[in-house]
């Protein structure tokens, strides 16, 4: 039962930082080398939103997980 809430703790951290790094437009990650092709594809703004996106994916699904895992 630990796993699932590390896995959680891991989805709620992921989403958190692809928000807080679209919200505020931080360098770090649009100049990442892991970034840099979704920022040519998309554009800068087109990539916070895609990584906006992605973080409220990833915030919805740690708070989905913790709510399905205390009904077992």
């Amino acid at each position: 039962m630990i796993m699932h809430y590390i896995v959680q703790a891991i989805f709620l951290f992921t989403g958190i930082i692809a928000l807080w790094a679209s919200v505020f437009n931080n360098d770090w990650l649009f100049t990442a080398d892991n970034a840099r092709w979704v920022v040519k594809r998309f554009g800068r703004n087109g990539a916070r939103w895609a990584y906006g996106a992605v973080g409220v994916v990833f915030v919805s699904a740690a708070i989905y997980f913790y709510y399905q895992i205390s009904r077992l």
